[in-house]
């Protein structure tokens, strides 16, 4: 049986503001070990190769698949059900199958359109190749754990708790080309090195479906990959896209002491937490090629920090952007605005604060609460979701009132937020310097975007 995975085509995304592209690692990691498993496997990244629908469904004719997957986010799923509804259309012997964030906290959601067969629920990369060899047999498949189908919904599969024993994803069946980070010209890639989390953010979907204990690969498997990349794809630039990839100081330092003993010459940015950064740290970092750190700021105000659960001090976010200048690596700092409690005077604070961090770059998001997540489940309960189509859900379109502004303000806000913190003279100045035409490449897609 071949099996067709598909990243949808997905055209709004707030990551755009910092010219990230980067390959659907989930669907790479499941088509990796269908290979081990002997399994006929493609993928389609039509999101990263800025696909049409018309272009999408001659893929699919031409493919002939006897399985069709399609991983979903929220903010994707109307445009991952059109292709799961292609699919069928034009395959209508192929079961179809959908997984991803979305999906699998939203299973009956997915099940009743008569185009979606199966919905696999949490890590995929062992669900998957017993799914199709049971379908091949004709066996039968609420023995196969972590899937629903019409009203059943079979045991949860266990979390895989060794992650060196995963093969590498399968980046030569992906359009390696076409992603980037910060617009850069360099071959760039992506790495997960660890997998759930224990800090519990309110608005993180993360722990929900990889659990709270956090689970890493060694040091040598994460830089065996990194070497890879760099022989067999050409990497220039890799970013590791962990949730939080700092959480274990001690591994991080353990990572850059590999990088630095094999003599790796490769550009690479992390996730990290502001109370995680030393300047020892910050040093091993950029010693060992780190230019770029991506920081969850979200507030100015310690008491929304609180209700976040971030477990985290405005005093640590000021200290970290500092010692992360000091040691000349670029901050992308991560703002959230229009959280309930939030008032047009505290998002005006945060704004302020956000420039006053001095980042390299910053994304203002707009408070969205997401199945899986602690935010969501209390925003329905407390009847704060004031937008009910998906689509919307883009961290760029306001779906929640605040004590004191609307949906229309709170755009309004996050436009002033963009504007006023790229427009200033004297950033400018010193980012041209630094980035030049990454710089202006962000500024113009973000005036065009918000």
């Amino acid at each position: 049986m071949k099996v067709l995975l598909i990243n949808p085509p997905y055209f709004n995304s707030k990551y755009k503001f910092i010219g990230l592209v980067a390959p659907p690692l989930g669907i790479a990691y499941i088509a990796a070990v269908l290979e081990e498993n002997d399994i006929d496997v493609e993928i389609i990244d039509a999101a990263a190769l800025e696909m049409s629908w018309e272009a999408l469904e001659t893929q699919i004719q031409k493919s002939n698949p006897g399985l069709v997957a399609v991983t979903a986010l929220t903010p994707t799923i109307s445009n991952s059900l059109k292709t799961a509804q292609l699919a069928k259309k034009n395959c209508p012997e192929a079961t179809i199958v959908m997984g991803g964030y979305h999906p699998s906290f939203n299973h009956q959601e997915m099940l009743e359109n008569d185009y979606v067969d199966i919905v696999v629920i949490g890590e995929g990369e062992y669900t998957f190749p017993e799914l199709v060899r049971t379908l091949e047999k004709g066996g039968d498949i609420s023995k196969v754990k972590g899937i629903a189908y019409q009203d059943v919904i079979t045991p949860p599969r266990p979390l895989i708790k060794d992650l060196d024993q995963l093969p590498f994803p399968a980046r030569h069946l992906l359009p390696m080309d076409h992603y980037k980070i910060l617009n850069m010209k360099l071959n760039t890639a992506t790495i997960i090195s660890s997998r759930g989390c224990p800090m519990q953010c309110s608005f993180c979907a993360s722990a929900a479906l990889h659990g709270n204990r956090l689970r890493m690969r060694s040091a040598k498997n994460v830089v065996d990959e990194m070497e890879h990349l760099i022989k067999d794809h050409d990497a220039g630039m890799i970013a590791f896209m962990d949730d939080t990839f700092t959480l274990k100081p001690n591994r991080v330092a353990e990572i850059c002491d590999e990088i630095i003993k094999r003599e790796l010459n490769i550009y690479w940015g992390c996730t990290a937490r502001a109370d995680t950064l030393s300047d020892e740290l910050l040093r091993k970092l950029s010693e060992s090629g780190c230019i770029t750190l991506f920081l969850g700021v979200e507030s100015a105000d310690q008491q929304q920090l609180d209700k976040l659960n971030k477990q985290l001090t405005i005093e640590k976010i000021r200290q970290a952007f500092k010692l992360a200048r000091k040691n000349d690596i670029r901050t992308i700092a991560s703002v959230v605005l229009g959280m309930p409690g939030d008032t047009r005077e505290s998002i005006e604070r945060t704004i302020k604060f956000a420039k006053e961090l001095n980042p390299s770059y910053a994304v203002f998001s707009l408070a969205t609460p997401y199945p899986g997540t602690r935010f969501y489940q209390e925003a329905v309960q407390k009847n704060l979701i004031k937008v009910k189509d998906w689509s919307k859900f883009t961290l760029l379109s306001p779906v929640l009132d605040t004590v004191d502004c609307s949906l229309d303000e709170l755009k309004k806000l996050q436009k002033t937020a963009f504007r006023q913190f790229y427009l200033r003279p004297i950033y400018l100045l010193k980012q041209a310097w630094m980035d030049g035409p990454i710089l202006f490449k962000t500024i113009v897609t973000m005036i065009k975007e918000v």
